[in-house]
């Protein structure tokens, strides 16, 4: 297989090109996939409070003309945002209580979550946090080296999650010095990467990255978010395919969408898909009830049903564990 050339690729703008040209305006958005945003329950209101960013690449995956597209559903602001829902909160998994002056979110042992950056290539209308405030939280020079000093000064920590927003927006040098920190903590195991990039913006996966990520000194776990097998796209199984060829270990978590997958054939798809690009399914999250997302939320039993069906068409290692997070738990909830 021969390696990724950024010169000879169709889509040949680079990542950080895309992500600048990325849809922000919602007339501009429905125009482009023919749609009408009279005929269309969309919310200014709504884009006001969590904006509209839908990278191009993620865009030429939507059906054109299409208003109940999956992949639409999940990024276009609608009215539905805009209602009560009891028990729907700004802080739904408790990220906040969890967070100390350190810059590190340390809910589970033996691993612990640092706030890379704010930034996002995507805006999911469902993400738990859309609400979250990364100015206070996120990791500066002056929180990166205290959230390191930590670190070190607990040896029951054997994980590093790197996460945000979403870190593979930042660059590769800062990347690269990130790993080099982490390989001198000898206690720490592995380091995981929570990102949509790959499926959202696969141009990011480019040559410099998979150097970045092949050279680390401890094993790299990288979790892709990806909840409808449309979104795999040939180009995005182009990008995985290296990163799988250089040893990463690639695993998908999805979450749980009224209108989106909430169908056992769609998860099925999903997995399937999944696998083709050379991804494992690993969770499929019950919706963190985070305020504006109640319009997506799918019951406990509803889900139970669902991956009872996925049971019975796949094999075990290709159904997810259904879990659901609880603010102050010592893990996720498995449910099934």
């Amino acid at each position: 297989m021969p390696e990724l050339n950024e010169q000879t690729d169709h889509f040949a703008k680079n990542w950080q090109r895309q992500l600048a040209e990325a849809f922000t305006d919602i007339d501009e958005f429905c125009a482009y996939l023919n749609l009408s945003v009279e005929q269309l329950p969309v919310s200014k209101a709504a884009a006001k409070s969590f904006a509209l960013k839908v990278p191009r690449s993620f865009a030429e995956a939507i059906e054109k003309g299409n208003p109940h597209d999956p992949l639409l559903r999940q990024v276009l602001p609608i009215r539905d945002e805009m209602l009560f829902f009891p028990g729907y909160s700004d802080n739904p998994v408790g990220d906040l209580e969890a967070s100390n002056a350190a810059g590190v979110l340390h809910k589970y042992r033996g691993r612990v979550l640092l706030i890379n950056t704010g930034s996002c290539a995507i805006n999911c209308r469902y993400c738990f946090r859309r609400s979250f405030p990364y100015a206070d939280l996120q990791l500066g020079k002056e929180k990166e080296i205290a959230a390191l000093r930590y670190i070190r000064e607990n040896p029951d920590i054997t994980e590093v999650i790197l996460s945000g927003g979403d870190p593979l927006l930042l660059s590769d040098e800062r990347l690269r010095r990130l790993f080099r920190q982490i390989a001198g903590i000898a206690h720490v195991k592995r380091v995981r990467i929570h990102s949509r990039l790959p499926i959202v913006l696969p141009a990011r996966i480019t040559q410099s990255l998979l150097e970045v990520l092949s050279q680390s000194a401890k094993p790299v776990v990288l979790v892709v978010h990806c909840n409808h097998s449309n979104e795999l796209t040939d180009r995005v199984a182009e990008a995985c395919r290296p990163l799988k060829q250089k040893g990463m270990i690639l695993l998908n978590q999805s979450v749980l969408l009224r209108g989106v997958n909430d169908k056992a054939a769609d998860l099925v798809a999903l997995s399937e898909r999944l696998f083709d690009c050379g991804i494992m399914p690993y969770y499929l999250h019950l919706l963190d009830k985070v305020s504006g997302a109640g319009h997506f939320e799918v019951g406990e039993a509803e889900a139970l049903e669902l991956v009872r069906r996925m049971s019975a068409e796949l094999p075990g290692y290709l159904v997810p564990k259904l879990v659901k997070e609880i603010a102050g738990a010592d893990s996720k909830q498995r449910i099934l």
